[in-house]
């Protein structure tokens, strides 16, 4: 006769079983990652189909090391700029498709729309870079991290190398959410620093004719004009800047965010002089030259900030997925805070509870067109800032989502 402690002994044993045969039917799903990138607007060139390839590249090195016998697809889409279509493609990728993570969506806007979705969907979102408020007012930390760059970041390493007691600033800025956070930085920093903060004109998003921001930004006087914008916008900001003769001996001109594919577009005889940070220098070490080099042999160019630093992050976050045996975001980011950042495109860097990762920043100036040794050999690294420097501080408690 069975006895009722037997019975519950052999229902024990049976949950125990269906539950490692749940385990094991997870782990055999596909590990589906879901690139949504701009493929022929604004941001095309220092993310789109680079985007895509950077985070295969990503994969393909994970199968080949900690992720061995892992099934994992990456999936793509256009979110085109519009974070309706963006946040339509996350709903139907995470309710169709099962994707566990979104990757990209390098535009503001459509940035601070993904965070709710992905934590109300126990999901996962990667960015290479973007606004500051990932970190801030808009964090998830348990469903969110932050890779590259960010707003704050991209102006404090400028005006922290350029601003000193008296400095002048004028801004030309994108009349969107990036541009915007771009600007509210500028001048909180420019001013802790003692320089004058004189204004700014914006532009439209996107904008092909800058001449009249161009005019008004150079009649202000500013000891240096910069540009809150980005990609197609900045590049247009410059060559009209050229036109106007600027920079010259008296006015400089400072890029928010210039990526060295934009450099490449612009060419030195456009750019000479103009100041930039990037979170990634691909001629810094063998490393950073090593990732370079693979990566234009798959793309035919070199990559951008986005494109090294979304392989970074892809390649740590499947490390913590394989480390830990666990889809779910916060596991997963609990171990990506625990395990070291170790890869050809960062160093010194650390994932902080705030979602934020920080790591070296780099203050460079784009060439003389008689400089370069090479056709990518288009910056001069004027400083290094380390990551705890650069980056806002936590002890600035802006995320509302952690512990007070």
């Amino acid at each position: 006769m069975t006895t009722r402690r037997e019975t519950l002994a052999a229902l024990g044993l049976a949950a125990t079983g269906l539950a490692g045969f749940a385990r094991r039917a997870r782990a055999a799903e596909p590990l589906k990652l879901g690139v949504m990138t701009d493929m022929n607007g604004v941001y095309s060139s220092a993310t789109g189909i680079g985007s895509v390839q950077a985070v295969k590249m990503a994969v393909a090195d994970c199968l080949a090391g900690p992720c061995k016998g892992m099934d994992i697809q990456v999936l793509s889409a256009d979110h085109q700029n519009k974070p309706d279509i963006g946040s339509t493609i996350a709903r139907e990728w995470f309710d169709r498709e099962n994707v566990a993570a979104v990757i990209d969506m390098s535009n503001a806007a459509l940035q601070l729309a993904i965070p709710p979705l992905v934590a109300q969907k126990n999901r996962m979102a990667i960015f290479a870079g973007g606004t500051a408020r990932l970190s801030g007012d808009a964090c998830y930390p348990d469903n969110i991290v932050q890779w590259m760059w960010d707003t704050y970041v991209q102006v404090s390493a400028i005006a922290g190398r350029l601003t000193r007691p008296g400095t002048s600033w004028y801004l030309v800025t994108a009349d969107y959410a990036f541009g915007a956070q771009l600007e509210k930085d500028a001048k909180t920093i420019i001013e802790a620093k003692g320089g004058r903060y004189l204004g700014s004109i914006r532009h439209p998003f996107p904008s092909r004719d800058l001449s009249s921001q161009i005019q008004t930004a150079q009649a202000s006087g500013a000891d240096i004009i910069a540009f809150a914008n980005a990609g197609g916008d900045t590049q247009n900001a410059i060559k009209t800047a050229h036109e106007f003769g600027l920079p010259n001996g008296k006015q400089k001109i400072a890029a928010f965010f210039l990526t060295l594919t934009d450099l490449h577009s612009l060419g030195l005889g456009v750019a000479n002089g103009v100041t930039l940070a990037e979170g990634y220098y691909w001629n810094l070490d063998d490393g950073t030259r090593r990732f370079a080099q693979r990566f234009s042999a798959i793309h035919g160019g070199m990559p951008s900030v986005i494109h090294a630093g979304l392989y970074s992050a892809t390649m740590h976050y499947l490390k913590a997925v394989a480390a830990s045996g666990a889809r779910d975001p916060k596991t997963v980011i609990a171990k990506m805070r625990e395990l070291p950042i170790e890869d050809d495109v960062v160093r010194h860097a650390h994932l902080r509870p705030d979602g934020r990762m920080v790591h070296d920043f780099y203050i460079l100036q784009a060439k003389a067109p008689a400089e370069p040794k090479g056709p990518w050999d288009l910056e001069t690294l004027l400083d290094t800032v380390p990551g705890d420097e650069a980056f806002r501080p936590m002890s600035a408690k802006l995320c509302p989502r952690l512990p007070a």
